[in-house]
């Protein structure tokens, strides 16, 4: 598991920012120790452990580009169609071992090796045929429709650096560069609780003043997108002992740890009070809204993330704070959040200081993305999470916003 101190992260302010709070995750949280070869079928999403050279090149030889004929450049009239003989057929996956003749063509499909001699390719469909003979016009040059050995990757070059997660791309190009098997980091096991009693499990009866937990399930559904392995903790109570307790064994055998709710200043908020009990507390409030109650601190060596218990909140949260520290733990490169430009459709006005995180649906007309303002608000609502498109993100010098000013917004698309 993480092993942390815990006055690993050190920071000395009430209120932390983002920038903040990521910069110490960067500095004092090391990647967990461990990797494992899994086949190629199994690599996706996992973290490559160390660089990946290519043994060979891509593509490993001289080869055609297209469905043609292959010829030596030097036997081409520049100014005028040039009369070829056609020597000879070559598809893919076989082999010319003749060099080709002064004033001869090798008929030639995609991906077939470029014979000796020749340097360079027609498209069928630039020639005209005269019984075995072939016109080529003028103006290819030297190389045309043909790809040299290691156009792609280089033997010897670094393909794929250490800290890449696995994608269908990166684990296509393995394949290609001959890879069966790949290192990659081990996987964090994260712990994730709800707090509350006044939460009811889905699927059983609500008790008259409950309502049914959806954080722990949305947190597991982020997860299950990210390089982890995720386990259901269920509720904690409110109740002091019970949650100091219940983290405190969590802790042994996880690497990270997330609840939802009782992170604010309540009587029955016990969170952020069980990680003072039984580790250290790093920071309880985070300048963004929503989300400003957020705790964050180390317990037994393991960091354990306290998220706010509105939905939206944590969403906020989540991605700001768990996001970046799992991927830190899982060795990840970092990975920032995608963001886009767009022009606002609404005026809104912000206190200076914080990070707002507002809702927004994009529509995008004539090259054009405006953003419109989700007509509610509130981190309670769940609902506006599927009904608009993304986060605009209001910086903390900016107090106002009018129509027509531009904005950044975090697509849900690239990070829900």
């Amino acid at each position: 598991m993480a092993q942390l101190s815990d006055d690993c992260f050190a920071f000395g302010g009430a209120l932390m920012s983002v920038e903040e709070a990521q910069a110490l995750i960067a500095a004092r949280v090391p990647p967990l120790a461990g990797e494992e070869a899994v086949p190629l079928a199994a690599a996706r999403g996992r973290v490559l452990a160390h660089d990946l050279v290519a043994g060979t090149p891509l593509p490993p030889f001289f080869n055609a580009a297209v469905d043609g004929w292959a010829f030596r450049h030097a036997d081409l009239d520049p100014a005028a169609p040039t009369r070829l003989r056609e020597a000879g057929r070559v598809a893919a996956g076989q082999a010319w071992a003749a060099p080709a003749g002064p004033g001869e063509a090798i008929r030639i499909f995609t991906g077939a090796p470029m014979p000796p001699g020749t340097d360079t390719c027609v498209m069928q469909e630039d020639v005209a045929r005269e019984g075995e003979a072939i016109l080529v016009p003028p103006g290819l040059v030297r190389g045309a429709n043909a790809r040299p050995a290691g156009e792609d990757v280089a033997a010897g070059s670094v393909a794929l650096a250490a800290g890449r997660r696995l994608g269908p791309a990166e684990i296509g190009l393995a394949a290609a560069l001959g890879f069966a098997r790949l290192a990659v980091r081990r996987l964090p096991r994260v712990g994730v609780f709800s707090t509350g009693d006044e939460l009811a499990e889905p699927g059983t009866p609500l008790g008259a003043a409950q309502t049914y937990d959806s954080n722990r399930f949305t947190l597991l559904a982020l997860l299950a997108g990210l390089p982890c392995t995720a386990t259901d903790l269920g509720r904690l109570p409110d109740a002091a002992d019970a949650t100091a307790s219940a983290l405190a064994a969590a802790a042994q055998g996880h690497d990270l740890l997330l609840t939802s709710g009782g992170v604010s200043t309540g009587e029955e908020d016990h969170v952020r009070a069980a990680i003072e009990a039984g580790g250290s507390l790093v920071f309880w409030r985070l300048a963004v809204k929503p989300g400003r109650p957020a705790a964050m601190g180390v317990i037994g060596g393991v960091p354990v993330v306290g998220l706010p218990g509105n939905p939206v909140a944590a969403v906020v949260c989540f991605l700001h704070l768990a996001r970046p520290l799992l991927l830190r733990l899982a060795g990840a490169a970092p990975e920032p959040l995608p963001r886009h430009a767009a022009i606002a459709d609404f005026a809104y006005r912000k206190k200076a200081g914080r990070r707002e995180y507002v809702r927004v649906t994009l529509a995008t007309a004539n090259g054009v993305t405006r953003a419109r303002k989700f007509a509610r608000e509130g981190a309670g609502l769940l609902s506006s999470l599927t009904q608009s498109d993304g986060f605009a993100e209001l910086p903390e010098a900016v107090t106002e916003v009018a129509p027509g000013d531009p904005l950044i917004v975090l697509p849900f698309a690239g990070a829900l």
